[in-house]
Formats: structure tokens, C-alpha cells, sequence
């Protein structure tokens, strides 16, 4: 009886988190443990305020496009390890913005894309050991703010890059032990960062004449250079661009998922500037344009032809009139209206008779 009822409370302790909705445990801390499960996807059950979250020892597949657990913003810690996930597509982390430790051990990675870590601004511990990276690109650790911890241990490098070093100057721990580390003159500049890093130790794993020699200890002629090199300064033109790239990019992504139609926002700048040159043009056309109709307005007003001098002609007032219709016709009223359009009467227009009268 007592083996009996040990069974059927091993079996309700089994069943229980499947019938509540995910094979997950959660403690009082927020720590969901899903560790082991043969897990596909993400359990959509798990609550959405989870501050930890252990998916080692699963079958997960990354998304090519989008984000990863987009519905924990939460989390703090992610803990993905012995996963097979042989790339980290763009933006797979981006939502997950208060991150602080992600473990990434184990996982097959052999390629980073360079904006798979975009968001991650307050990540503190990266886990990358035990993977196949052959080489890091600059625009991918641009992402962190303040990387304190990075292991990088086991995988299969072979170099650094000069401004991936120089980037590096602001993580307080590297590991980069166990990677097949070839010394030779192209290694220089990392065996002069070496020798400014305490508790940073890296062996040669080629040529066969360096193999298991520390490689803060050799000098430019182990390393096959013909003159002695110097650690090329910093290219700060070019560093502040990929950092306004990562940032943009930042800023884009937090816009999206908070409001989708405010994605665009930062590209706006350029229809405000074609906007306004528009309206500066459209108004220097129309300036012109008054301008052009004042100056033919004041030509049209001066453009009078003269009465004849009544003065100088002999005769009575009919018989001027009759002398002028036999060269020309007598002008109408309304084009001496049309004419006279400048407000000023002048003196040929008075008539001869009232002329006459103001002399009597």
C-alpha cells in the first residue's frame, strides 16, 4: 500500500507542471528552470515577469527575423547553453533590453551577425565558450554599453582584430584560453594589448617552432616581422560611425516595439528638409512673379499717347474735330479710361471751350 501511494504522488509531482500549461519550474525568486525538457520552443505559459530563465539542454531553433522571447522584457539572466544554434540572426535579442548575463556555451556557434546582439545595452557577462567563432567583428561587441565579463575560451580563433582589441579595453575580464592562436607578425599588435592585460594568458598554437609559448612574451622578431611595429591607434572617425549605426539602430528597434508606426521616425529628416525647400523656392517664385506684374502695371500706365495741341491748330473746336477724324479716329471713352489708369488728369486732356472761358 505504502509503494502504492509513493507512485501516485511521484506521478502527480511528474503530470503536475504539464497540466498546469509548461514543464517548467518556478521559484519565489522569479527563476523559471526549463532545463533539460527537450524544448522546441519556448513555453508560451511561462509568466511574462520572469526575471530568469534556464533553457540549456534543449533543441530550441533561433528565429532568422525577429526577436527571441519577446514577451519576458524582464529577464536579467538567460541562460541558453547546450543548444545547437549555428548563428545568431539580427536583432534576436533585441527586446530583451534589461539583460545583464547571457550563457551562450556549447551551442555550435560559428558565425555572429553583426547586429545579433543589437539592444543589449546594460549586458554586464557574456558566455561564449566552447563554440567554433573563427573571427569577431567590431559592430557586434559595439552593442554593449559596459561589458564587464567575457568568455571566449575554447573556440577556434586564430586572430584579433586591432579595433576589436581596442574595444576591448573596457571589459575588466577576458578568457581567451584553449584557441588555436597563430603567432605570427599579424599577431603583434595583440601580443602588445597582452602585455597590458593582467591574468590574460594566451599560448601559440602555430608555427610548430612557438607551439605552448605565451604570446605576451615574444617580441616582433619571434613573430616574423622584419621592423618592429606599433599598436595602430585608434580610428575614431570610424568608431563613431558604427557606434551612431548601433545606436540608431537601438533607437529604431525600441520605437517599433513599443509603437510599430513610429519605426520610421528617425528617417524623417530628410522630406522636413525637401519640405522646406519647397516652400522657400515656392515663395521666391511668387515674388517674383509680383514683382514681374507690378513692373508691367507701372509700364502700362505711362504708355499715353499725347492729345494734339489745340493751341497750335487754327479753327473753331469743330473744325478740329473734323481735322482729326479725317487722319485718325476719335479715341473712345472707355479706352481713355483704359489709358488713363494712373489717377493723374493731364493738361492736354481739358477741352479747348474751358480753356477759353478761364481766360475771359
Amino acid at each position: 500500500m505504502e509503494c502504492a501511494w509513493y507512485l501516485c504522488v511521484c506521478s502527480l509531482l511528474y503530470v503536475w507542471p504539464a497540466a498546469a500549461g509548461h514543464p517548467c519550474s518556478i521559484d519565489s525568486k522569479g527563476w523559471a528552470d526549463c532545463s533539460g525538457k527537450s524544448l522546441l520552443h519556448t513555453p508560451d505559459s511561462l509568466p511574462g515577469n520572469i526575471t530568469s530563465l534556464d533553457l540549456s539542454f534543449n533543441s530550441l531553433a533561433m528565429p532568422r527575423s525577429g526577436t527571441f522571447l519577446i514577451h519576458f522584457p524582464s529577464l536579467r539572466a538567460l541562460n541558453l547553453s547546450n543548444n545547437i544554434i549555428p548563428m545568431l540572426y539580427p536583432a534576436v535579442f533585441s527586446n530583451l533590453w534589461a539583460l545583464h548575463l547571457l550563457d551562450l556555451s556549447s551551442c555550435n556557434i560559428s558565425h555572429l551577425h553583426p547586429e545579433a546582439f543589437q539592444g543589449l545595452r546594460n549586458m554586464h557577462t557574456l558566455l561564449l565558450k566552447n563554440n567554433k567563432l573563427q573571427i569577431l567583428q567590431l559592430p557586434a561587441f559595439l552593442a554593449f554599453g559596459a561589458l564587464v565579463h567575457l568568455d571566449l575560451q575554447n573556440n577556434d580563433l586564430l586572430s584579433m582584430d586591432a579595433l576589436v582589441l581596442q574595444l576591448m579595453e573596457r571589459t575588466h575580464q577576458i578568457l581567451l584560453q584553449g584557441n588555436p592562436w597563430v603567432c605570427n607578425c599579424s599577431m603583434y599588435p595583440f601580443q602588445q594589448w597582452l602585455q597590458q592585460r593582467q591574468g590574460v594568458q594566451v599560448l601559440c598554437a602555430s608555427p610548430p617552432e612557438l607551439q605552448g609559448q605565451a604570446v605576451k612574451t615574444l617580441n616582433f622578431q619571434d613573430l616574423g616581422c622584419r621592423r618592429k611595429q606599433w599598436f595602430p591607434q585608434a580610428q575614431p572617425s570610424l568608431r563613431r560611425k558604427l557606434l551612431a549605426t548601433v545606436q540608431r539602430n537601438d533607437t529604431t528597434t525600441t520605437a517599433a516595439t513599443t509603437t510599430s508606426p513610429a519605426g520610421k521616425g528617425g528617417n524623417s529628416w530628410p522630406y522636413l528638409v525637401g519640405f522646406l525647400v519647397s516652400a522657400i523656392g515656392i515663395s521666391i517664385l511668387i515674388a517674383l512673379a509680383a514683382k514681374c506684374k507690378l513692373f508691367h502695371k507701372n509700364f502700362a500706365s505711362y504708355r499715353h499717347r499725347p492729345l494734339p495741341d489745340t493751341s497750335s491748330m487754327g479753327g473753331s473746336h469743330a473744325e478740329s474735330g473734323v481735322a482729326w477724324g479725317e487722319n485718325q479716329s476719335m479715341p473712345s471713352a472707355a479706352g481713355l479710361q483704359l489709358e488713363d489708369d494712373d489717377g493723374f488728369i493731364e493738361d492736354n486732356y481739358i477741352q479747348p471751350s474751358e480753356r477759353l472761358q478761364e481766360e475771359d
